[in-house]
């Protein structure tokens, strides 16, 4: 009997059912091309529902999400609604949910893409960020004293707790390992101002090392992290983070494989409902044009089906993706690829079906 997997769809806002469609299109190429079943199921979040509706995320639909496998996402963002409604709502509320308790990056630099750092090439760009995706500054705890008035007073806490802080550094040693190239993780934190949170993250990594002999366990402050990341990214494997730094050092390595239309994350509850997504955002201005890059939503496709252990069917469509950017792209910018969103995406379809 076939193996089925159910996935729910949520194309989202401007561009992303552009890319979403591209990522189904090769994800029913490759279930067809090794033999397991994919169900989609599409359910209408983002902006138009939001001012259609006035309903963000209900309890139902939550609900609903909860019986599938995987959440497939487009992009979230509408020009129209105001910023941090639909990504609190929707985003952060899936997260904090199903206890997605990681935001995996992995940052790889291909052939035929260019980065702005000279003299690096694709063996030099070849890591992965873990980030802590449910604490830390996120948690939305604090408050506001006196809000518009000379005396204002505004408090965020960052809330870090051992069992958030030791299941997220459990995971990067175990995907480092699964990686297995450098087998080095590298924790990023300030210990030297933040005395209390990363001492908490610092103490929990050196302890949990201890399980991992090989794994070289590494410390670097974040703002030396950027630094490096800039000058020598060949040094790192896998690095792991609380939910902030790891929100800002993804981005900053997201530009240097590439851009947007390359970065792809998943947020990942390894015993749950986890939801993958290009990191790009919605495109408002691009919205039916057919010039925006869909490979970042074909790569997080990649990451779902790794994640779901369909490792043939990731490795194949990585295969497609190098291929394709190697070979046919002119460029992986909006608007430069030479070929249509929907043309790359049959690139890749192309090649799966080839080999």
């Amino acid at each position: 009997m076939r193996k089925s997997y159910s996935i729910a769809v949520i194309p989202g806002d401007g561009t992303g059912p552009e890319v979403v469609a591209e990522g189904i299109k090769v994800l029913q190429a490759v279930c067809n091309k090794l033999k397991f079943n994919l169900d989609f199921t599409e359910f209408p979040l983002g902006g138009d529902h939001y001012q259609a509706t006035g309903e963000i995320l209900s309890e139902a639909t939550i609900a609903s999400l909860s019986k599938f496998d995987a959440i497939y996402l487009g992009a979230i963002g509408h020009p129209d609604v105001k910023p941090g409604i639909l990504e609190k709502g929707i985003l952060l509320t899936l997260r904090f949910h199903f206890d997605q308790y990681v935001n995996l990056r992995p940052i790889r630099l291909y052939d035929g893409v260019e980065t702005p750092l000279k003299d690096k090439g694709p063996s030099d760009i070849d890591f992965a960020v873990v980030r802590e995706n449910t604490e830390g500054l996120y948690t939305g705890a604090g408050g506001c004293l006196k809000r518009g008035t000379p005396d204002e007073v505004a408090v965020q806490d960052s809330i870090n707790t051992r069992k958030g802080v030791e299941r997220c550094i459990r995971y990067a040693f175990e995907y480092c390992r699964k990686r297995n190239k450098k087998k080095k993780l590298t924790l990023c934190g300030k210990t030297n101002v933040l005395t209390f949170a990363f001492d908490l993250w610092e103490r929990t990594f050196r302890e949990v090392s201890l399980e991992y002999p090989d794994i070289e366990a590494d410390y670097a402050h974040v703002d030396a992290i950027c630094m490096w990341m800039v000058k020598n990214p060949e040094w790192f494997d896998v690095i792991v983070t609380d939910n902030m730094f790891g929100d800002i050092i993804s981005d900053l390595a997201a530009m240097i494989q590439g851009g947007m239309g390359i970065a792809a994350g998943g947020n990942i509850n390894p015993a749950g409902v986890s939801m993958f997504e290009p990191i790009g955002g919605s495109a408002p201005k691009y919205t039916g044009l057919q010039i925006i890059n869909p490979i970042a939503a074909i790569l997080a496709a990649q990451i779902m089906m790794d994640a779901l252990g369909e490792t043939e069917a990731a490795t194949l469509i990585e295969n497609g993706v190098q291929k394709v950017l190697r070979q046919d792209l002119k460029s992986a910018s909006a608007g430069k690829m030479g070929y249509s969103t929907s043309q790359v995406g049959d690139l890749i379809v192309d090649f799966i079906q080839s080999v």
